[in-house]
């Protein structure tokens, strides 16, 4: 699965952070997304979709 993510769009909120924080972080500057694994392997899939669903500004997209 591969993630991507628009920091141009991410708010903040840090739901991706709290459901996979494996794969996402927060940038301490502006408390946007940081993509720490774009492409988590298959273990971590179920966490990512989930995190990508929660995301309240659509910033997180998967395939």
């Amino acid at each position: 699965m591969k993630i991507k993510a628009d920091t141009d769009v991410c708010i903040g909120a840090g739901m991706c952070v709290l459901t996979a924080p494996e794969v996402f972080d927060q940038s301490e500057d502006d408390g946007t997304v940081v993509l720490l694994d774009p492409d988590p392997p298959a273990s971590r899939e179920a966490a990512v979709r989930r995190a990508v669903q929660l995301c309240p500004s659509g910033a997180l997209s998967g395939s």
